[in-house]
């Protein structure tokens, strides 16, 4: 073999690999969407997968390491999505209502993500401060806004994630609700609910 088919046969090799890497996680991901934590065996994933059990254990140490890599896959995914077209010149507002219909429209395309977001953000995780970490770089945008908003005096001084709560959360429950068919909302309705939650953050 010359030089050069080694490092062709290496290349595939390495996408292979990632390629079955990214088949698992996406299997993982679906399994938690529909049964949970509970429902995740590894059994039931490789079955899922479509690969041997074993084949799991080459690219993660344990059940727990799993969930940790399906967890920072699905924030990315996430992040990208709420944050996109958003222009950091633009006015405050004006980029809140993006990310705000961002989450709404990511429920109607993506309903297992955020079915997977709201059950991590009450799984117990051992490096947690070191998630939250990685999650502020993530959502950039989101903790630029904020600061951006408190610095002029346009949002009440709460942290972050409370002011998160308050607003841009209340988005992923409603657009979860309005997905599963609990209720359903018109363009002036969502308009409302958009308002309702800014008027929860600004000061008065």
């Amino acid at each position: 073999m010359n030089e050069r088919s080694f490092i062709s046969d290496k290349i595939m090799s390495n996408h292979t690999s990632q390629d079955k890497r990214l088949q698992i996680l996406s299997a993982a991901e679906r399994l938690i969407a529909e049964e949970g934590f509970q429902g995740l065996s590894m059994q039931k994933l490789a079955k899922e997968a479509g690969v041997a059990a074993g084949t799991i254990y080459r690219y993660f140490d344990d059940k727990e390491h799993l969930i940790e890599e399906v967890r920072i896959q699905v924030t990315q995914r996430i992040a990208q999505a709420v944050q996109s077209g958003v222009d950091d010149s633009e006015p405050i507002k004006q980029r809140y209502r993006t990310m705000w219909l961002n989450i709404w429209n990511l429920a109607g395309t993506d309903i297992a993500a955020i079915k997977n977001r709201v059950q991590y953000d009450s799984l117990p995780v051992t490096n947690s401060k070191t998630f939250r970490e990685l999650e502020r770089k993530m959502f950039a945008q989101v903790e630029l806004l904020f600061d951006e908003g408190k610095e002029q005096g346009l949002f009440k001084p709460l942290d972050n994630q409370v002011l998160s709560g308050l607003s841009l959360a209340a988005s992923v429950s409603l657009a979860r609700k309005h997905s599963l068919g609990f209720y359903q909302l018109d363009d002036k309705a969502l308009e409302a609910a958009i308002e309702a939650s800014w008027d929860a953050i600004i000061k008065h």
